[in-house]
């Protein structure tokens, strides 16, 4: 299966949908050539968006063979895996999508509850289906998106054919905090005052670019510097990260009911990978033994890989692939 759709396909929202990219909500900050485009150009393949419950998603789908699905952690894009894609794509078919607000994706409406992990399981099951691919897939997440992918492997077993954490979020005794919709709606006024007065469109690709520089061992973000202003820009990606990071504690907590409820198919192949800065120091050290330990918990093949950052899909985009690549489940 290749990503030869149109930008409409399966009933999604196109660049000029008023629900959806390039309508008014992808129009956050102050009017500029710029947000009046349709998509801009990618390293990746063509673009096509979803319509899933309701809200216009970014997808991407290139290659063949067995499917695989790449989800990102906090504040990422579909292009932050742009490096990785062509090791996977002559053997599997890659899927790529981004959350609501963040891409070129559509935020979610007013009345959507808040981020949690069971309702990120059910988006990636959703797009699969939106996409005609029922079948088993080998789902990889990056950091936050670890959560997001173990949920879906042990609530949808039957369409899971591995799972691999990329230096996965880990949080060992997590605790719901109180008060979630309160919070929610917090994050919800605080990103709509930013950009009241410009601040993503200000300030948006710079934090990004900083964050990205800080987070490799090359200390540069290789992302396409016009992909990052047109995504970084926007008040929707404010408002999906504020909402995402004030509910992480409440996913990690989550999580932990999972592991306990819904144990993962025997027999899954697991993979964690953990980036190793090749810094040495407690800090390192600490995170390396989390990774192992997470490793342990799910029974899980532990994978090291120096140098490299937490965004190690930059630094070593081989070993990332390596891991998809290696895991995935025998036949029934």
């Amino acid at each position: 299966m290749t990503g030869d759709r149109g930008p409409s396909a399966n009933g999604a929202g196109s660049p000029g949908d008023p629900n959806g990219p390039g309508g008014p909500d992808d129009r956050d900050g102050p009017d500029s050539a710029e947000d009046h485009e349709g998509p801009p150009a990618s390293r990746s393949g063509p673009a096509a968006f979803v319509r899933i419950d309701g809200t216009p998603l970014h997808v991407r789908v290139e290659g063949r063979g067995p499917v695989c699905l790449l989800t990102g952690g906090l504040g990422s894009s579909w292009f932050d895996w742009d490096l990785v894609v062509p090791f996977l794509t002559p053997y599997r078919t890659v899927v790529r999508f981004d959350r609501p607000g963040y891409g070129l994706s559509a935020s979610e409406p007013a009345d959507r509850p808040a981020p949690t992990a069971a309702g990120e399981a059910h988006r990636i099951r959703a797009v699969l289906d939106a996409l005609g691919l029922p079948g088993r897939c080998t789902v990889a997440g990056h950091s936050l998106a670890g959560f997001h992918v173990e949920a879906f492997a042990r609530l949808y077993p039957e369409r899971t054919a591995g799972l691999v954490l990329l230096d996965g979020s880990v949080e060992p005794d997590p605790r719901p905090r109180p008060a979630p919709g309160l919070r929610d709606l917090a994050a919800r006024a605080t990103a709509a005052a930013g950009t009241a007065v410009a601040v993503p469109y200000l300030l948006g690709p710079a934090v990004r670019r900083t964050v990205a520089r800080a987070t490799t061992v090359r200390h540069e973000d290789l992302a396409p510097a016009p992909l990052v202003r047109r995504c970084y820009r926007t008040g929707r990606s404010l408002r999906a990260l504020l909402r995402e990071n004030t509910h992480y504690l409440d996913m990690a907590a989550e999580l932990a009911v999972l592991r306990r409820t819904a144990p993962l198919p025997a027999g899954l192949p697991v993979t964690v990978l953990a980036a190793d800065d090749g810094l040495s120091g407690p800090r390192t050290e600490e995170w390396l033994a989390a990774q192992r330990g997470l490793a342990e918990l799910l029974g899980a093949d532990y994978r090291r890989t120096a140098p490299a950052g937490h965004l190690l899909m930059f630094d070593r985009p081989d070993a990332v692939a390596s891991a998809v690549l290696d895991t995935s489940r025998g036949p029934d």
